[in-house]
């Protein structure tokens, strides 16, 4: 009797862990499969920047490159003088200089504002935060004519005011993105023990001490997860780029990659090049802090 039982029981075992190993299969092939789907236009934007000319066209496009050449990416970096369009190293280095204050300054500001709503109540904070999160459902679109007004009346280096220059992308989006980065950082911090505030008042710690020996050497997850979006976010806006700069000589690289294309003919394998040019630094900045990202936002997700 009790073989009978045991032999049962093995049985219902094996007969759940295969169930659990197909699961699993169909899983990973479930998995595998999104993951080809979203790698295809991916793939195909490779196959094609390693192309020439001659190669490209819509017959032959999912096939590889005959012999692989780089000349489309040195072409799509440095230009044609020739052909009449400039490359993209200027406007590389233009969203270069544009992305890391923005990124650093609105996170910043972000953080404090977080720490001051989350930690510091007020009279008035209730409303202040709702008011501050409004921002982030403005569309670009609607503010584009009083920026341009504020911007051209804000002077600058030279007599000259901030519209069309990089530093003046650069406080658009540090304003447009203090919503975003506030809330991030509100929810951060609203997760961490409060005694801890209060144990560093105690000790004679002001606000600004609380928040500098305290708070900002816990915030690292916080930054990882601002900086990600906002880098994000910055180096891939097209529409404040292409209104606020008005110079090919400051304008990033959004604006350049659209003004790559030539008059009368396209040359898809510099086009293509030239957008795996611009989202490199994205995807780096993905690859390298990604596993971060998941972890910083569940670290405020605990309370609100």
């Amino acid at each position: 009797m009790s073989n009978n039982v045991s032999t049962s029981t093995k049985t219902a075992r094996n007969e759940t862990l295969h169930d659990k190993r197909r699961q699993r299969i169909l899983i990973y092939a479930l998995l595998t499969g999104f993951a080809i789907f979203y790698l295809t236009p991916i793939f195909l934007l490779v196959i094609t920047s390693l192309k020439s000319f001659a190669e490209v066209s819509l017959s032959t496009m999912w096939d590889l490159p005959t012999t692989f050449s780089l000349a489309s990416f040195s072409k799509a970096w440095l230009g044609s003088q020739q052909e009449g369009f400039r490359g993209l190293g200027v406007n590389f280095m233009n969203s270069v200089y544009l992305a890391v204050p923005a990124t650093i300054l609105s996170a910043m500001l972000g953080s404090v504002n977080g720490y001051i709503l989350a930690k510091w109540k007020f009279r008035g904070s209730n409303v202040l935060f709702p008011l501050l999160l409004f921002g982030m459902f403005i569309p670009y679109q609607s503010i584009l004519i009083p920026l341009v007004q504020v911007l051209s009346k804000i002077p600058w280096f030279g007599g000259h005011s901030l519209y069309g220059t990089i530093p003046g992308l650069i406080l658009a989006h540090v304003v447009y993105g203090i919503p975003i980065t506030t809330l991030i950082f509100r929810n951060y911090y609203a997760a961490i023990p409060t005694e801890l505030v209060e144990a560093s008042r105690i000790d004679g710690a002001n606000i600004f001490g609380v928040y500098r020996h305290i708070l900002f050497p816990l915030s690292m997850p916080g930054f990882v997860v601002v900086m990600i979006w906002q880098f994000t976010s910055v180096w891939n806006d097209f529409l404040f780029a292409a209104t606020i700069t008005s110079s090919p000589d400051v304008q990033p690289i959004t604006v350049g990659l659209n003004n790559l294309a030539g008059s009368y003919i396209v040359e898809w394998n510099v086009q293509m090049a030239g957008s795996l040019i611009a989202a490199l630094p994205t995807l780096l900045v993905y690859v390298v802090l990604g596993r971060f990202f998941m972890r910083g936002l569940l670290a405020g997700s605990l309370k609100g």
